[in-house]
């Protein structure tokens, strides 16, 4: 009976605790409705608590839970946010208005993930680094001019567009949002003491305004930073044209000389003025000083930017924001290097414009991390124009600070996600001078889907939300480098249950191939390297690595070694540090995390769900690229020995490896044929003024120049025989 009479009870609790789950669904969110940001706020985590069969309440009476949503800035610093409950009270308080809409949107996660109300558990969250950046390039008058941009053209005129983007900028907790282009006036204002520089009608001039004015309301609305970053010195062709002058300071030109005309000078801080008084909720402005500026010094071009943008400012009447790009060129060239007098130099400028009243600090002086591929070594190893001194942090700054832009000219159409690689990023840049990132690309905007070549529904539509693990990683880790892997493991699994269980590491394992392909072949600026391709610029176009290229290209990451001087050591009787990344080592990296990724996904059902399908294909593309590069390491390392040592046997393995490695090609297109179109991309062509429009790239495309590795080999000859 005793038995009986507990399991009765036990029935009974089950059976109220269900009563009470069921009834506890009513939910009545206290919020400032008058505040934008609060309000943007209550919208997210009303969306996520009605997904959860929640009812949100209209008003207080008759609620089971009651969710507070407020700013403290008593108990909590900038962008921080703590969650409280109590009871059937949940208080999300932040520490501003971004902190609010951050705390917010962490319960709609944690709702979204399957926690209940009464599960809910305290949190507090506060951020690593002020700076968070997302840099987007515009399609009109763009920096290189490229169908592979043009067709982003109406989608990025598209507001359903920025406002889906905008969403996933503030749900990862960027804060800032840059809009590049050569030169964005003419698309914002109509310029009033130059009007004959406007190409646009007075009805066309109201939409681009409109498109524009909207960005910067839901950026706003979101808590989000907004700068316009123009490059210098450029003007519209009907401004050239009206005026006689800097006929060649248009688009498609970048490469050229500055005009320093006094009509230029006042047509641009004219519409500094203008753009930043018709756009209040603007944040600031971006310098740049290199493209458009050839035959002037370095000094020329501070004092042109300090006369133009800086005066123009000033003339606003409020407080502005200020990114000030370190320049990369110590000469009167486009391309020039860095040195230490350019770095004494443009720290004078910076600090110059920190101590003006209406700029607004820290000034953001930006750097862009290894040239223009980040997602390489976590080393800083070079900037644009070669070495970074010491110069902006010694001695340590007082009204800016240093960010980095992580540049990713090397994955377009393949997803990607090593979160621990971020973690190493931050974990290398947190000094007390480092204020944050900019993340994002040149030669490529995330709008249009030119990708997906499949009929069956997929969840996303913008090119950018395929790429969901990129900006939730950098995001998330850039605010928190101490987010746990689980967060972003948890989104592969509600998206796709059971099955997505594994697809976290399996992409880190996977992409992780991008990373050391990029230590392993040092590169520059955008075209020398584009790595999910495995193309670099080679001549004056950029072509397929070929077996050649790898073995005598140098090394980005210092620990890593080359091909050549691997075999020239070896042969030598030289040793290598323990640090040292071999190639032989480097193949049992790629070949161990590579065939782990495929065991990962290999049973993996896609049937009935492209989404999926496209995920687990993206982590088998990168870990086929992976075994190919393994394959083509050994390949390289046994032609090297062949043509410095001879042995019919080395150059028979050479050829074996790479008839191997082309093995591994054909897997990619198998994978991807049937899934990917034909991509334009913007490639290198050789001239900085044309037009590069035959730049469709597929795996399949480039298979003969993969194929030419086998002949390569079976035709090397021997060099030298010691």
């Amino acid at each position: 009976m005793v038995v009986i009479r507990t399991i009765v009870f036990s029935l009974l609790l089950c059976c109220i605790a269900g009563i009470q789950a069921g009834l506890a669904q009513r939910v009545y969110v206290q919020y400032d409705s008058v505040t934008p940001q609060a309000s943007y706020a209550f919208r997210q985590l009303k969306e996520a608590l009605l997904a959860q069969k929640y009812t949100v309440l209209e008003d207080q009476n008759g609620y089971d839970y009651l969710i507070r949503i407020e700013v403290d800035t008593a108990r909590l610093e900038s962008e921080s946010f703590a969650i409280i409950p109590e009871q059937n009270t949940i208080t999300i308080r932040g520490g501003d208005n971004r902190g609010m809409i951050y705390g917010s949107f962490s319960l709609a996660e944690s709702l979204q993930h399957g926690t209940k109300l009464q599960q809910v558990r305290k949190q507090s969250e506060k951020p690593h680094y002020p700076f968070r950046a997302i840099k987007h390039n515009t399609p009109w008058y763009s920096y290189r001019p490229s169908s592979a941009l043009d067709q982003h053209y109406e989608t990025v005129r598209d507001v359903r567009y920025w406002e889906a983007f905008l969403d996933i900028v503030a749900e990862n907790r960027f804060n800032s949002l840059s809009l590049w282009n050569l030169h964005p006036f003419v698309y914002m204002i109509s310029p009033k003491n130059f009007p004959a520089a406007s190409p646009f009608s007075e009805a066309e001039m109201k939409e681009w305004q409109q498109l524009h004015q909207e960005i910067f309301r839901m950026a706003h609305e979101r808590a989000i930073d907004t700068y316009i970053i123009p490059f210098n010195i450029f003007v519209s062709p009907e401004f050239a044209k009206a005026y006689g002058v800097a006929h060649e300071n248009v688009y498609p030109n970048y490469y050229v000389s500055g005009d320093t005309s006094e009509i230029v000078k006042r047509y641009m801080r004219e519409s500094i003025t203008q753009l930043l008084q018709e756009y209040p909720t603007l944040t600031g402005m971006g310098l740049t000083l290199g493209e458009g500026m050839a035959g002037m010094t370095p000094q020329q071009r501070e004092d042109w930017i300090y006369d133009t943008y800086i005066e123009g400012m000033r003339q606003v009447g409020r407080p502005l924001k200020l990114v000030h790009r370190i320049p990369f060129s110590s000469t009167t060239e486009s391309l020039g290097a860095t040195s230490v007098d350019l770095e004494r130099l443009t720290r004078k400028s910076i600090e110059r414009e920190a101590n003006l009243d209406f700029i607004q600090e820290p000034i953001w002086a930006d750097l862009k991390y290894n040239w223009s591929h980040a997602h390489s070594t976590p080393k800083l190893v070079k900037v644009h124009g070669g070495e970074m001194f010491d110069t902006f942090y010694n001695p340590m700054p007082e009204g800016y600070k240093i960010t980095y832009t992580a540049r990713n000219e090397d994955f377009f159409a393949l997803r990607w996600g090593v979160p621990d690689f971020i973690r190493a990023h931050v974990a290398q840049n947190s000094q007390p001078y480092v204020g944050g990132y900019f993340i994002g690309s040149e030669t490529y905007i995330p709008a249009k889907d030119y990708f997906t070549a499949v009929e069956a529904p997929v969840d996303w539509q913008w090119a950018f939300e395929r790429q969901w693990l990129f900006y939730k990683l950098w995001g998330r880790l850039l605010y928190n480098p101490a987010t746990s892997d689980r967060v972003f493991q948890n989104e592969f699994t509600m998206r796709y249950g059971k099955k997505g269980k594994d697809l976290l590491q399996a992409y880190s394992l996977a992409s992780s191939t991008q990373l050391r392909l990029a230590s392993l072949y040092d590169s520059r600026w955008d075209f020398t390297l584009y790595g999910e391709g495995f193309m670099a610029l080679i001549g004056d176009s950029t072509q397929y690595i070929s077996v050649d290229a790898l073995i005598n290209q140098p090394t980005l990451d210092p620990d890593y070694v080359s091909v050549k001087d691997y075999v020239q050591k070896s042969l030598a009787g030289n040793s290598f540090g323990e640090k040292s990344i071999t190639p032989p080592v480097l193949i049992r990296m790629l070949e161990r995390d590579s065939r782990k990724a495929l065991r990962l996904v290999k049973n993996i059902d896609t049937m009935h769900d492209a989404s999926l399908m496209y995920e687990v294909a993206d982590v088998k593309t990168w870990a086929n690229l992976g075994l190919h590069l393994a394959e083509k390491l050994k390949g390289a390392v046994a032609l090297q020995t062949y043509r410095m040592k001879g042995g019919k046997e080395n150059q028979q393995k050479a050829v074996a490896h790479l008839q191997k490695a082309l093995e591994y090609w054909d897997e990619v297109i198998k994978i991807t044929r049937p899934i990917y179109k034909d991509m334009p991309l913007t490639h290198y062509n050789g001239s900085s003024h044309d037009r590069n429009d035959n730049n469709l790239f597929h795996w399949a495309r480039i298979r003969p120049e993969v194929a030419r590795d086998i002949d390569i080999a079976k035709e090397a000859i021997v060099q030298a025989i010691k």
